[in-house]
């Protein structure tokens, strides 16, 4: 039987973990944005087919070019995290099945299948930001994931080619814990789940 993580790890992962919007200035290296990487790439998608790509906006220049996307109530917590991660899938992510999924012809199942690749995609790239945020807590970082910014506006910035498209940013850094709000209720198992 697998060993379970004990309360301590499912405290920092889950129970106490919190959404940052503060943060302090503490800077992220970047062995620790990669090592966050090597963990959250081990998590599942289908066929093994990865699409997630993250661009680590850290720069002052880098995040100039962000800046115009974001919506009013996250510019100031987007420009004082000292790293923004832009968590987005590719859509050409089949042309690398054959390495990633080498026992079938996988890439025969997207090519030329537009739904087929834009729900895998985004289902997968999905999964992989939140394994990322999994990783990066476990890691010791605090995490400020968003939806409030113009997608198309970072896509015109980040991935200008057209084949990566931006899904969420996500805040990264040492959060300002004396600046939480109080926690916000979850739905309770009976609310969300069912038994059959």
């Amino acid at each position: 039987m697998r060993q379970i993580l004990d309360d301590r790890w499912l405290d920092v992962i889950f129970r106490e973990a919190r959404t940052h919007r503060s943060w302090r200035p503490d800077p992220v290296p970047d062995s620790l944005l990669q090592a966050a990487y090597e963990l959250a790439k081990m998590g599942p998608t289908s066929a093994n087919c990865s699409p997630m790509r993250l661009v680590f906006v850290r720069s002052a220049e880098a995040k100039e070019r962000l800046r115009p996307a974001l919506d009013r109530g996250n510019v100031e917590q987007t420009m004082s995290a000292p790293v923004c991660a832009i968590v987005a899938h590719d859509l050409e992510f089949y042309e690398r099945l054959p390495l990633l999924h080498p026992e079938a012809d996988a890439r025969s199942w997207f090519v030329g299948k537009d739904a087929a690749i834009r729900s895998t995609a985004f289902r997968n790239g999905s999964l992989q930001g939140a394994y990322f945020i999994l990783a990066a807590r476990a890691l010791g970082l605090d995490c400020g994931p968003m939806s409030g910014f113009d997608n198309a506006k970072v896509d015109a910035a980040f991935f200008p080619e057209g084949k990566v498209k931006s899904n969420f940013l996500l805040n990264l850094g040492h959060g300002d814990g004396a600046r939480l709000k109080p926690r916000a209720a979850r739905l309770a198992f009976d609310e969300a789940c069912r038994i059959l």
